[in-house]
């Protein structure tokens, strides 16, 4: 009797752990293994991951859940990648080795290199539809290369492979075969010219990349290569950055559906079709898939600190064993308290785009402790969502629907502050891992186990919807406390 390829494994390589994620052929969570890893702060605003901790962490997750549920490589029809983005690692293509750590996109290190090139952010912006700022790709790889002693040199020489973190598992994976990227990845170096689709010269020039070292650009469905690692080949058939696997994952097909994922940062990203808008209020212009020759571009805010500011409150202040606890200790804060925390412990992202902005607590008390601090910091992240609705509306991207993703929402509290302050209604799925869903949803679109977005449609589940009950008046008072903690 024939073996059923009617299995799928996401690999969700996260900026806190990694996830190995088991789908069926109707898009069902069966099971996961997870594996935090090392966070490494090497100086103030530096922030890095070894390599080969997260290839060991891959490897883990990926052999437990096999193991757990008696596979036969002979039953994964796919294996789907999504990654933290931007993320960025250069390796030797002789020994699989990072010559450096990665360098997170939270990291600010390249700071004051990107204040050197402002005379460019026209043009940057028109070529790639981000902003110059050290979150990207571009800057992490000239550091690198300037930095690290005899890496520029064999980069020339062609020694040296670059690629964010989906790059470097594929070249791993396929044991050095395929060193390919997908064009969401690609779209967040500041190297990629989105309209052209293809890496930009004069930006190569302009951070001193040598085009030998940069991987090959695919579709987010298409053929990666193929890997042994689980026992018997298995292809990989579908990546995408987390954020754009997310937007995959919450079914945001057409213009105007918008998805905020809450996660070590938050990310909202809206559709907007085949037409690349320019943001004129800080947002990033994106692409947001790339499905049999058909281009779909968004736009999309990015806060770098939401989760990690609960996981800061956790490990950092021990205020918390577990972060489940926060929902209980927002509501049993007071409610006339006047605490507002601005959480920018790595800058902060848009619409402010400062680098160098670090985060405060305002409004402290005698009688202040850990559940109104603990409150105030959900609330700056529903502030900070706000301010992003904000500028998509002022970009004529309005909405009346918000898809909500990522391991904060769970927590009920903060889901409906959000509807109160956003003036919205918030939809939570019942998955609400969709970056690992949207990578199984490209993997089962390339093994034709899903024929097509109609059919991803079907196993979309909405598991609750909150509705705005009453308005909320601190989002004044939220931006003024922002403007003290600008450079």
């Amino acid at each position: 009797m024939a073996i059923k390829k009617d299995k799928i494994i996401s690999i969700d390589q996260g900026t806190s752990s990694t996830r190995s994620v088991l789908y069926n052929e109707n898009g069902h969570l069966v099971d996961a293994v997870q594996e935090e890893f090392e966070q490494i702060f090497p100086h103030d605003g530096w922030v890095e991951h070894n390599p080969e901790e997260i290839w060991e962490s891959v490897l883990s997750t990926l052999k437990a859940l096999v193991k757990r549920n008696g596979l036969n490589p002979e039953e994964i029809a796919s294996i789907g990648i999504t990654n933290q983005r931007e993320t960025t690692v250069i390796w030797n293509k002789k020994t699989g080795l990072a010559i450096y750590n990665a360098i997170v996109w939270q990291d600010r290190r390249t700071s004051k290199f990107c204040e050197e090139l402002a005379s460019y952010e026209k043009l940057i912006h028109q070529k790639t539809g981000l902003m110059i700022d050290p979150y990207f790709s571009a800057t992490k790889i000239n550091w690198l290369l300037r930095n690290i002693e005899g890496a520029k040199a064999q980069a020339k020489n062609g020694d040296l492979l670059f690629g964010t973190i989906d790059s470097f598992l594929i070249w791993k994976m396929t044991e050095g075969r395929s060193h390919k990227t997908d064009i969401t990845n690609a779209s967040r170096t500041m190297l990629f010219n989105i309209e052209e689709e293809r890496w930009d010269p004069q930006l190569l020039e302009l951070f001193d990349v040598p085009p030998i070292i940069l991987p090959e650009v695919c579709e987010n469905v298409s053929n990666f290569g193929s890997t042994n690692i689980l026992g018997g080949e298995v292809s990989i058939g579908g990546v995408a950055g987390d954020q754009q696997a997310a937007l995959i994952g919450q079914c945001c097909f057409n213009p105007g559906d918008v998805k905020s994922t809450y996660g070590t940062g938050c990310f909202m990203i809206v559709n907007t079709g085949e037409e690349a808008i320019y943001s004129e209020n800080r947002l990033l212009t994106t692409i947001g898939y790339k499905i049999n020759g058909k281009t779909t571009f968004a736009l999309e805010g990015s806060i770098f600190v939401a989760g990690s500011a609960v996981q800061w409150l956790r490990d950092g202040l021990g205020m918390f064993e577990d972060s489940f606890e926060t929902e209980a200790l927002s509501k049993a804060a007071d409610e006339d308290s006047k605490v507002l925390v601005v959480p920018a412990l790595t800058g902060l992202g848009a619409p402010y785009w400062d680098a160098e902005a670090r985060g405060a607590i305002f409004g402290l008390t005698r009688d202040t402790g850990k559940e109104e601090i603990t409150k105030a910091t959900l609330e700056s992240i529903v502030f900070q969502s706000k301010d992003l609705v904000e500028a998509m509306k002022a970009d004529n991207a309005s909405f009346q629907n918000l898809m909500i993703d990522g391991g904060m929402v769970i927590n009920d509290w903060f889901c409906q502050k959000l509807s109160n302050v956003l003036d919205v209604k918030v939809k939570r799925p019942e998955i609400i891992e969709t970056t690992s869903l949207g990578a199984a949803f490209l993997a089962g679109l390339s093994s034709g186990i899903f024929e097509d977005f109609e059919s991803l449609n079907k196993s979309k589940k909405i598991e609750k919807t909150f509705v705005a009950r009453e308005e909320d008046h601190r989002y004044l008072e939220w931006k003024e406390a922002v403007k003290k903690v600008l450079t």
